[in-house]
């Protein structure tokens, strides 16, 4: 056998080990991907309930989320998703959802969008967490009604 030869291996053993390694990265992937959206999810309902009770308890209007919004990109420049209107969609996410253990249980299972549209089409509780259900256990795109 060359020396090229042992260096390259294209034997059905190679090939098995690098489709085994191929998934592994694969499946880490994904976990990361769900690890991140799970944190961010959490990250944006703490910020809602957070501007949903300064502007209870302290009485500030409207206009704070738009000031916040200016101040956070300032200081985050590089990161999007803090606009007036998704602050605005913390808030209303951190009001449909006042118990973060639902959060963290079904709401975080999904994506940001999925939420949003949640909360645009579906009035109840119910209907949310039945949506959100389904949207993770099958895959389901934003756009199923």
């Amino acid at each position: 056998m060359s020396k090229s030869a042992s260096l390259f291996p294209t034997d059905e053993n190679y090939t098995t080990f690098l489709r085994s390694l191929k998934e592994r990265i694969r499946q880490a992937q994904i976990r990361a991907a769900l690890a991140v959206n799970n944190e961010l999810i959490v990250l944006y309902w703490q910020m809602g309930r957070e501007i949903l009770s300064r502007q209870q308890q302290e009485g500030w209007g409207s206009k704070v989320i738009e000031r916040l919004a200016q101040d956070l990109k300032r200081e985050f420049p590089d990161m999007s998703g803090f606009s007036p209107r998704n602050l605005k969609y913390m808030r209303a996410f951190a009001e449909a959802y006042p118990d973060e253990q639902f959060v963290q249980r079904y709401a975080a299972q999904i994506p940001w969008r999925h939420n949003q549209v949640l909360l645009d089409k579906l009035k109840t509780p119910e209907q949310r967490l039945w949506y959100a259900q389904k949207s993770f256990e099958n895959g389901w795109s934003r756009d199923i009604r």
